[in-house]
């Protein structure tokens, strides 16, 4: 989805989003869903950490909080304490890192290019996950040496991308690389 912004008269912001668009209630509710299903399932991966720790190490009764939140005999029925006794270390830990890895991916990227007349232009990516930032870019008026809309054929349509050469680079600068994909 594309969306155009103009902050002032000399500036325009074009934003790609593969993620959808928010405008109903439905989709917002669906995004509050998915945010509640991940915290939940950081909670889970946790309480599966806490519970091995206090398996393998035999935890201390005396730490505040801790007794009270992991059950520590087999008596005790819940999920985190099952996985740690019926299952093998190594689909644990598998578990734990798929389960870690979904919940810190991104269910969709951005991706901009902000044209300031005079200045140049600034590309910004999103990263793919939680724990990384935004990679950023700006390319001065004085430094583009021309600007391309290719076209590019996957399967049987066609995809049109900008790109802009840069002085002293090899490589052209595409804009949008990863949802023109």
């Amino acid at each position: 989805m594309l969306t155009t912004k103009r902050q002032t008269s000399t500036t325009v912001l074009y934003t790609v989003s593969t993620g959808p668009p928010v405008l109903s209630w439905g989709t917002r509710a669906s995004q509050y869903g998915l945010l509640l299903a991940r915290l939940l399932a950081g909670i889970f991966v946790l309480a599966l950490l806490l519970n091995e720790y206090c398996h393998a190490f035999r935890c201390p009764q005396n730490l505040p909080g801790l007794s009270s939140a992991l059950p520590t005999s087999p008596a005790h029925h819940n999920l985190a304490a099952w996985l740690t006794h019926a299952l093998p270390w190594y689909y644990r830990a598998l578990l734990a890192t798929a389960t870690t890895w979904l919940i810190f991916t991104k269910s969709h990227l951005e991706e901009s290019l902000l044209v300031i007349r005079g200045l140049g232009v600034q590309t910004s990516t999103s990263s793919p996950s939680y724990l990384w930032t935004s990679t950023t870019r700006f390319i001065p008026t004085s430094s583009i040496q021309d600007i391309f809309i290719h076209e590019a054929f996957r399967g049987f349509e066609v995809r049109y991308y900008l790109s802009i050469v840069v002085e002293d680079e090899e490589d052209v600068v595409v804009v949008f690389p990863y949802t023109a994909s």
